[in-house]
């Protein structure tokens, strides 16, 4: 694959066309040129085309008859529809692509500023990126500070919609997820790329465009079926499709060394055996006030050749497409079940095929600038987004000593200022390996040069410590082991990188004296820093919480709402905390969230209201949406559930009334959601579990409406803003040193739920923020995990009484009398395998906080409330615009470049 193989777009960047003699000077114009080429194109433009241009330029909506004009143009000529045939669909798309059309001006101006100025250039590289809803993130960000008269975007088109005929809420609830990413990986890059665009830093996003999402989840007789996500159904209104940018992508085949010189070092030409397409999907990523308007782009995998025409009329009509449905199976899926063979290799070329793409479009860019190579790390700065983007790092390697013809040494010291990696896990089982088989059949090539890279980096190692053999076989990139050797992704991502960041304060001190602490004895400590994690306000407070943001934007008497620029204003309602009036309306829009979620539910369970709204006000919404994983143990949380359900149970069959066992037991709903990944057995198991258990309390009425256990189906961004804004308690109760950072606990935070939380990720830091008064921790610390875990390997573990009649209740068979032992493998986990993620250590420990949880939300309402203004006028910290400006400062060295 060669780095000069691309055509033309029009993000002034491109390649100069082999032909740019014939090409008209206006195209040339639009379609990509140096900055020094610029001016004198300009010079050479007629005035009759410049005025043409200019005249027929498509112009901003500035008021409601503007934008009616632009979406009746949408619907008529576009959708093609009419007045009598246009429906909320048809009027999401014609909103949508009318907000679009606002915004690529802007996206245009962006891109053709950053192309005159030259400035260095951040690419974040993520195989997730969890957007959400772009329509109503991208009025929000119509305010771009420049016009004061029009302050306002969201209600000035919510009230031309109105004229039209359509309720905007009824508009924005046409739009499906974007199905590109899955947990708190994706979310936080979506949160990172809307920063960047308010931040003014001139920034790319790369990803892939899957046809299918991860999935849809479905619950069927309470367990997780996985469905395809179709939500590319009626299109996608918010990408622009470049058909004219397509890459070839390379894989299998062999290495060919012709000449004298056979060594690995020496520029190689590989020759592949199949090769794909990349397509380009640019994606618009607006900031807030401001007119900076960045790109995400998306890779699709197409043939090379679609249509065997000759296998057709031969009558093979199966294989006259195979090319084609090969090629397409690499974007289909987010995370191709990896549990067999052909889903490793899948994945694997998923991964080379999007970091290839990727990385010729940035080399492509950069060539334009005509700047030596020694100048590469100066004007890019790449940003690994876990290990799934770590063969982008190999792939530079290869273009420049491949095809740039570069000397070994000097192109690896391009390749190490280039690349900076984050890692999202201080669990070694969790980093990701590839056998050195299923590698070398499908990238022979990149095997060479990871071998050499290695080879290298031992000798140094070596040198250093020649004395500390066994550091080599620890250190190394290749894992030997008794079966089959593995590339250790992460190790080379930290060769590879000139910085390695953790997400949290804890998880970065982890890694460096756990997973990571021989890279730190050969490098140093000043290789690994600390970005902690952070979430954009923009969409988890102005958007998920709208009557919160306007209180907080009254009270602070900040109209234009510039809070959401400067978090730290926020502490201005610590002096509000105690005011009976504040308090009073605080509580107002909490409940008024609960309601909105109760009506959510009830849609989900076909109508059926599983939540008594008259005692709404006095029912705890105690609430855990995340990933479904062993180590964030949804299984702790829904023992307890069971715990409290048995005590109920007990309290009456000894004669309590329902309401003496209320004071005890007040009202409580436990809410779950989060998916598993499809391999996963015991995630699986653990939704089945909460599904039974829903299924068992949900209809005793004996207990009426005590205790409530459900699960939401389908968990994604747009549930999420409407389930965090509703929480009284959320929970984050991974076993401690097991959590990264977590990003779902500063969106409930910012909208003023409580927490209870291990001291783990970045609870430590949340804690240190809004102060230990207003979180609820428990459990064991992370510095005594090693030490339960060996004591329960070599000298076995005792299983609290609490927790031993939960146990014996779920053996029992009771929640599932058709399959007796359904939850054996759960039960089995702590009993009788060690108890790895300690739920037995932290049960009792957990117990008693819930217990202090029912008393101050029951008995000291007030506090409660306090405690929830508290935590909200101290999460400033947890700003994703913060953790830009550090990337920004400490790890990449760009500069904002303000319009």
């Amino acid at each position: 694959m060669s780095p000069t193989s691309s055509s033309t777009t029009n993000d002034m960047i491109t390649e100069e066309p082999s032909n740019h003699r014939q090409v008209p000077r206006l195209t040339r114009r639009l379609t990509g040129f140096l900055p020094q080429e610029i001016k004198s194109i300009d010079a050479t433009i007629p005035l009759k085309s410049r005025a043409l241009w200019n005249k027929h330029q498509v112009k901003k909506f500035e008021k409601p008859d503007d934008f009616q004009d632009r979406f009746i143009d949408h619907v008529e000529t576009t959708l093609g529809r009419s007045l009598y045939n246009c429906d909320e669909l048809a009027a999401y798309e014609a909103t949508s692509m009318s907000i679009r059309d606002n915004m690529i001006i802007d996206w245009n101006k962006t891109q053709q500023k950053l192309t005159t100025r030259d400035p260095k250039r951040v690419y974040y590289l993520s195989l997730e990126f969890l957007m959400g809803r772009a329509l109503d993130n991208a009025l929000i960000n119509m305010d771009n500070g420049e016009d004061k008269a029009n302050e306002q975007p969201r209600k000035v088109i919510k009230g031309a919609l109105d004229e039209l005929g359509f309720k905007l809420e009824d508009v924005l609830d046409q739009e499906p997820d974007a199905g590109l990413g899955n947990g708190g990986l994706g979310r936080l890059a979506a949160c990172f790329v809307d920063s960047m665009a308010t931040e003014n830093i001139p920034a790319w996003g790369y990803g892939l465009r899957y046809q299918y999402g991860i999935f849809a989840q479905k619950i069927i007789n309470g367990y997780q079926v996985e469905t395809p996500d179709y939500w590319l159904n009626f299109g996608n209104a918010w990408e622009i499709e470049r058909n004219e940018v397509q890459i070839p992508v390379t894989f299998y085949g062999y290495v060919d060394r012709d000449g004298k010189d056979t060594t690995t070092l020496s520029p190689s030409q590989w020759i592949g055996g199949e090769r794909v397409l990349a397509v380009a999907y640019d994606f618009p990523v607006p900031g807030f006030k401001t007119s900076t308007v960045n790109n995400l782009r998306l890779w699709q995998a197409r043939p090379t050749t679609e249509f065997d025409f000759a296998k057709f009329n031969n009558g093979d009509y199966k294989n006259s497409v195979g090319e084609q449905q090969r090629a397409e199976s690499i974007t289909a899926v987010l995370y191709p079940n990896d549990n067999f063979a052909q889903g490793k290799e899948l994945r694997l070329k998923q991964q080379y095929f999007w970091c290839a793409a990727s990385l010729h479009d940035i080399l492509r860019r950069f060539k334009k600038s005509k700047r030596p190579w020694s100048e590469f790390p100066d004007q890019v700065a790449i940003q690994l987004n876990d290990t799934h983007p770590t063969l982008a790092v190999v792939e530079l390697q290869r273009v420049l000593v491949d095809l740039e013809k570069l000397d070994w040494h000097e192109a690896w010291d391009i390749v190490t200022k280039t690349f900076s990696y984050t890692n999202h896990t201080v669990m070694q089982e969790a980093l990701e390996k590839w056998p050195v088989g299923l590698f070398g059949h499908l990238l022979p090539r990149h095997l060479e040069i990871i071998y050499d890279i290695n080879w290298f980096f031992l000798q140094d190692v070596a040198k250093k410590f020649p004395k500390d053999v066994d550091l080599l076989s620890r250190i190394s990139i290749i894992e030997e082991s008794s079966n089959e050797r593995h590339i250790r992704m992460a190790y080379l991502a930290i060769v590879g990188s000139h910085k390695v960041n953790g997400v949290a304060e804890l998880h970065s001190e982890l890694i460096k004296t756990t997973i990571f602490k021989d890279f730190v004895k050969f490098f140093g400590p000043s290789k690994f820093t600390n970005v902690t994690n952070g979430i954009t306000p923009r969409r988890w407070l102005k958007q998920a919480n709208p009557k919160l943001a306007e209180l907080i934007s009254e009270i602070l008497k900040d109209p234009s709402e510039d809070y959401l620029l400067d978090m730290a204003k926020l502490t201005e309602l610590n002096k509000y905390a105690e005011d009976p009036e504040f308090q009073q309306k605080w509580n107002e829009i909490k409940q008024y969230n609960k309601l909105r979620l109760a009506d959510l539910i009830k849609r989900e369970n076909d109508g059926v209201d599983l939540i008594d709204r008259a005692h709404i006000s006095d029912t705890l919404f105690d609430i855990q949406v995340k990933r479904i994983h062993e180590y964030k143990r949804q299984q702790l949380n829904v023992f307890g559930v069971v715990h409290r359900y048995l005590a109920i149970k007990e309290m009456l069959r000894n004669g309590a009334s329902l309401a003496e066992v209320e004071k005890r037991y007040p009202r409580k709903v436990s809410i779950f959601g989060g998916k598993s990944a499809p391999g996963y057995y015991m995630a699986k198991l653990i939704i089945k579990l909460i599904n039974s258990v829903g299924d068992v309390i949900n209809n005793d009425k004996e207990i009426g409406d005590l205790l409530k256990i459900i699960f939401i189906a389908e968990y994604n961004v747009s549930k999420a803003e409407i389930i965090i804004p509703a929480s009284d308690l959320s929970e984050h109760i991974s076993t401690a040193g097991t959590e990264a950072s977590g990003t779902s606990n500063m969106k409930f935070v910012m909208n003023g739920g409580l927490i209870i939380g291990t001291v783990d990720g970045a609870n430590v830091e949340i804690t240190r923020e809004i102060g230990e008064d207003n979180i609820f921790l428990f459990g064991n610390l992370a510095e005594n995990v090693e030490d339960l875990r060996y004591n329960h390997q070599y000298n076995g573990h005792e299983i609290p009484e609490s927790l031993s009649k939960v146990l014996e209740y779920i053996e029992s068979g009771e929640l599932t009398p058709e399959n007796p032992n359904e939850f054996k493998p759960l039960v089995d986990s702590i009993k009788q395998h060690g108890d790895y993620y300690l739920v037995s250590d932290d049960f009792e420990s957990y117990l008693t906080t819930q217990d202090l949880v029912d008393e101050v939300f029951h008995s000291q309402k007030k506090e409660w409330i306090k405690k929830s203004i508290l935590s909200v006028a101290n999460c400033g910290f947890f700003s994703s615009d913060r953790c830009i400006e550090e990337y920004a400062d400490t790890i990449w060295n760009a500069e904002p470049v303000k319009p």
